[in-house]
């Protein structure tokens, strides 16, 4: 296989179905498609239009009345008339995206039902698992590649290798905006990865260049600005420092919540990882509703990135926006967990708590998120004596 090959990937795009009959659905305006039943009005008008002038200079030939030629000239007006209402009738529109890009954020929402007891407020979640490539990454990798391209620093159909430093869901966000445009890119990332998200980024044709796993995500990002220096024409996101990444979310994930919500949110819950989701979401809120809380969500090993003694601080994290930092787990999960978790407390009774779920669950199937379930399906046999339908028989 050829170098920066690029390979279709098949995608499930699941528009929000609260939006799906919206004029904002698509960033664009849908392509047009004009009416076979008023092309064909038209022409049959333009055919009448035709016929009556032939018959009116024949009419004309034969009679001088004043009355007739008026009549004639009546019939004229009216095809005429017929003929311009058609040609102004607006044109059907089709409700598809011209490319998946399109179809980045307008995500749904979702109550929690199966994991709030003792809850005491309600959950809604907010399912950036929904994005075309499954994560919230998909939102920051288009903006980031259309801001370089309206300043004028990429532009598409050139020879561009974009480089970027990932531990996966970015990464993928970037390949495949990048597959859309004609794009090359190059991602670095430590080779403890996981092997779905290796095979994710190669199918729509990235390059992925490995580091050492004990440097973790600060080995990639090095290996990341060596690649852009010595390449020509490369050009590096930098998620971490890219001040789009949080501006988006400032300009669409806080405006969906605030909209879906009616403006009823309370307090909103997300996990940190750049900072950029929960940076843009949480200043777009409390510029709306300064009593609304932003909390954060952080791995278990990982120090909370506020306090006495805080942990590393992503450049776009904006930490005194930060009303609370839990540690609890990764991604989606561990923002549910901090969900649950606080709307436990008595003193949240009654209100509505919006958890965002950045990623799909399958890209964590090896991860200890599904330690117990993975130790089960390995003890699976090849059912031979039906303890299937004796275990529903409660026999």
């Amino acid at each position: 296989m050829s170098l920066f090959s690029s390979i279709s990937l098949p995608i499930s795009l699941i528009p929000s179905p609260n939006r799906a009959k919206s004029s904002n659905f698509l960033r664009t305006p849908p392509r047009a498609v004009s009416r076979s039943n008023g092309a064909a009005a038209s022409l049959a008008a333009k055919a009448a239009t035709e016929n009556t002038k032939t018959a009116s200079k024949k009419k004309e030939s034969k009679e001088s009345g004043s009355n007739d030629r008026a009549a004639v000239a009546k019939a004229e007006v009216k095809a005429e008339e017929t003929e311009a209402e058609e040609e102004e009738e607006e044109e059907e529109a089709l409700n598809i995206a011209d490319n998946v890009t399109q179809l980045i954020g307008c995500t749904p929402m979702v109550y929690l039902n199966k994991v709030v007891e003792g809850c005491v407020a309600n959950i809604a979640a907010k399912l950036e698992s929904m994005e075309p490539c499954r994560s919230v990454k998909d939102r920051i990798a288009n903006s980031m590649i259309l801001a370089a391209e309206e300043s004028g620093t990429i532009t598409p159909g050139k020879i561009t290798v974009l480089v970027e430093a990932t531990t996966g869901n970015t990464g993928i966000g970037v390949a495949f905006v990048a597959a859309t445009k004609g794009y090359k890119v190059i991602v670095t990332m430590p080779a403890s990865v996981d092997i779905e998200k290796k095979i994710i980024l190669r199918a729509p044709g990235a390059e992925v260049v490995l580091t050492d796993p004990v440097k973790g995500l600060k080995g990639a990002q090095e290996k990341a600005e060596q690649i852009s220096a010595d390449i020509p024409n490369a050009y590096s996101l930098q998620q971490f420092d890219n001040t789009v990444n949080s501006k988006i979310h400032f300009e669409s994930t806080g405006p969906e919540i605030w909209e879906d919500t009616k403006g009823l949110v309370d307090i909103v819950v997300a996990s940190i990882g750049t900072g950029g989701t929960i940076t843009g979401t949480g200043n777009y809120l409390k510029k709306m509703n300064k009593k609304i809380k932003v909390i954060g969500a952080t791995p278990l090993d990982r120090n909370v990135p506020s306090g006495d003694e805080p942990g590393y601080v992503p450049p776009v994290l904006d930490v005194g926006l930060l009303d609370e930092v839990l540690k609890v787990g990764i991604s989606s999960g561990g923002a549910a967990a901090a969900a649950i978790k606080i709307t436990k407390r008595p003193e949240n009774s009654g209100k509505l708590i919006v958890v965002i779920f950045s990623s799909f669950g399958e890209r964590y199937i090896r991860t200890a998120l599904f330690s117990s379930i993975h130790e089960e399906v390995q003890k699976l046999r090849v059912d031979n004596h039906n303890w299937i339908t004796d275990y529903f028989r409660g026999s």
